[in-house]
């Protein structure tokens, strides 16, 4: 574990580093030049030097915007090893956990020509500290002569980490070691080696290694750590790595980045109640206008190697890459980022990003296909099985059949074969339903109700008309509800079973003013209730003091009264306000039948006193006059029902 004196003394000599830092400012027309001139500038060899890009360079367009690289460089930073110690390199930001936990104290003996010198290093951490036998074994490995002994109990109690001269040396230049310098691996590594001294010889030190690599062509990524070492500690007869080139790092090529889901072979299934929901499978990639579909992140210049020599190794600069558009998309200025001009689903079709703003499923909505949801129009060649819902925010069109299912779409619904909803189909329409027939299903839509085959059993609510044309065009059974009109060949059944048809009001501001009536009796039959307690309540309190619990039950019915009120107040006002509404409609309101209109025929219109049917009416039509609902001679419809029919 790091200890808090190690955190402080780690800190410490990194704060002196950086005072004693030497920082230049240098330009170049490259990256590369830039850092030539900070070299020059430093008096240090590349590998040594850390910078930091002040300024980004631009070669412009022909020579125009063309910008020079600015830097800030200076030496790199690196902890000295003469105590035994790793040190945190800059290149990894001086990281705690570079340093050692545990290091023994260590002596060091060199042999030069002004004498012979000793070091000692404390110990780091838990590590053992260096004894005084332990500094006379080193000596006598290195040197055999006489030596002053106190003097070396001194420097191992102090153990300073410095060179203290201890003995005189005779020295003879010409035995000492020679150097050998190996370059390998195409110029990218060199590797020392020293043969031992003859007698007189002394250790080369730092210095002169250094000078000699340089005087042998190696002046690039000279490893100073191995040097110091190998001046503290010679190694002699074996060569030792001291210089590594830096190889060149080709810049990574420029790539697209989605913001869909562009692999829709992993199917991510949503739960639902605890439950994993089938029907949910989300393949399509709604988008919407103005959204980005994808970002090109650019490519990245290359870095420069260097050989232990000083040569430099070219890099290349990634790959630039287009973004690819098709159809519905467009580029930023930039052309950095692809842009969908309209609402509907992305897709990409050889290579180009494209906005499709019509889905067409070619078989049935099942559960290959999952539930639809498109901001677009959506185009089902087969079926819609039951269970299964499709939802478009612009048409629907079905080739099949639907079941009992949900349909949702903002713009029209044309199913070509017809509803067959199972009393639990719901479509709803912002504008036309259009459809072969409607059985046991629930319809709302915003313009018309089409139907060539008949309606059976079905509540629908049109905001217009709904029309039945065809030889069997009947409406037979359920609540048909139109602000305009209703139309078809024949009304109700030989059966008699109830057919209730309204006309000449806002279908919803009138299925609102029947939920607020019918929330108003429930409020009624409430306060009544209320009333009722309250009243028995009052009985007994004219008659002695209401016990606690009574009181607090008298207090309580009071507030709910006083709630009741409030709520029927407000509803009295809505119901009046619909009233009004409904009652400015300038619609004629009419039902007509060109065939047959059987007993059992409910007819509503406006507020016409209503009609119950108890003889068969044929080639009619029903309008509403002086309170009445009046039989007239059949009138058909004038809409054109050419373009779906």
């Amino acid at each position: 574990m790091i200890t808090l004196d190690q955190i402080q003394s780690f800190m410490k000599v990194q704060e002196t580093e950086d005072k004693a830092l030497k920082r230049v400012q240098a330009t170049g027309d490259t990256q590369e030049e830039a850092l030539q001139q900070a070299a020059i500038e430093l008096g240090l060899a590349l590998r040594k030097i850390e910078y930091e890009v002040v300024e980004r360079g631009s070669r412009g367009t022909f020579g125009i915007g063309k910008k020079p690289w600015v830097l800030v460089a200076y030496e790199s930073r690196k902890q000295k090893t003469e105590e035994g110690i790793s040190g945190a390199q800059a290149g990894n930001g001086g990281e705690l956990e570079d340093i050692p936990k545990d290091l023994d104290g260590e002596a060091f003996v060199r042999r030069t020509p002004d004498g012979v010198f000793l070091k000692v290093s404390a110990p780091f951490g838990r590590g053992r500290k260096l004894g005084e036998r332990d500094a006379v074994d080193k000596i006598a490995l290195r040197y055999r002569g006489d030596y002053d002994s106190s003097l070396v109990a001194k420097i191992v109690k102090l153990a300073d980490g410095e060179f203290v001269r201890i003995a005189d040396y005779d020295h003879n230049p010409a035995n000492d070691p020679i150097m050998v310098v190996d370059v390998t691996d195409n110029e990218m590594k060199a590797f020392l080696m020293m043969h031992p001294p003859g007698e007189g010889g002394a250790d080369p030190d730092f210095e002169t290694m250094i000078s000699f690599l340089q005087g042998n062509r190696v002046v690039d990524g000279i490893i100073e750590d191995a040097v110091r070492d190998m001046a503290d500690n010679p190694e002699y007869g074996s060569g030792r790595l001291v210089a590594e080139g830096l190889k060149p790092k080709n810049g990574a090529d420029a790539r697209i980045q989605y913001s869909f889901a562009t692999d829709n072979s992993h199917i991510q299934l949503r739960e639902k109640n605890g439950r994993v929901d089938f029907k949910e499978l989300n393949l399509i990639q709604n988008v919407v206008e103005g959204q980005v579909l994808a970002r090109k992140i650019p490519a990245q210049l290359g870095e420069s190697g260097r050989t232990v020599t000083g040569k430099m190794l070219p890099a290349k600069d990634g790959a630039d890459v287009r973004i690819e558009i098709g159809k519905n998309v467009h580029l930023s200025e930039d052309g950095s980022s692809a842009i969908a001009d309209i609402n509907g689903q992305v897709v990409i079709i050889a290579g180009k990003l494209n906005v499709e703003d019509i889905k067409t499923v070619q078989g049935d909505v099942n559960l290959k296909t999952g539930n639809i949801l498109f901001l677009g129009t959506v185009v089902v060649k087969g079926n819609v099985d039951d269970g299964f819902s499709v939802k478009a925010a612009g048409n629907i069109e079905i080739m099949g059949t639907v079941g009992c299912c949900n349909l949702d779409a903002e713009g029209d619904i044309n199913v070509h074969q017809g509803i067959a909803g199972k009393s639990s189909a719901k479509i709803i329409s912002g504008k036309s339903v259009w459809s072969k027939f409607i059985e046991n299903a629930d319809v709302e839509a915003g313009d018309l109700v089409v139907v060539s085959d008949g309606i059976i059993n079905s509540h629908i609510v049109a905001n217009r008309k709904i029309i039945c044309k065809g030889k069997r065009a009947s409406i037979v059974g359920g609540h048909c509800m139109a602000a305009e009109e209703i139309d078809a060949k024949a009304l109700g059944s030989i059966a008699g079973g109830e057919t209730i048809l309204e006309v000449g009001y806002d279908p919803k501001s009138k299925k609102n003013l029947d939920q607020l009536v019918a929330e108003s009796r429930a409020l009624d039959k409430q306060l009544e209730e209320v009333d009722l307690n309250l009243g028995t309540l009052e009985v007994l309190k004219k008659k002695t003091k209401l016990p606690q619990d009574k009181q607090a039950y008298y207090t309580e019915l009071t507030a709910k009264k006083q709630e009741l009120a409030a709520k029927l107040k407000d509803i009295a006002k809505q119901v009046e306000d619909i009233n009004a509404y409904l009652g400015q409609l300038s619609y004629r309101g009419r039902i007509s039948s060109s065939g047959t209109v059987f007993p059992g025929v409910r007819i509503l219109i406006k507020d016409a006193q209503p009609l119950e049917v108890r003889n068969e009416f044929k080639n009619i039509t029903f309008i509403a006059e002086n309170n009445l609902v009046k039989p007239i001679r059949y009138e058909e419809s004038a809409e054109d029902l050419t373009r779906k029919t």
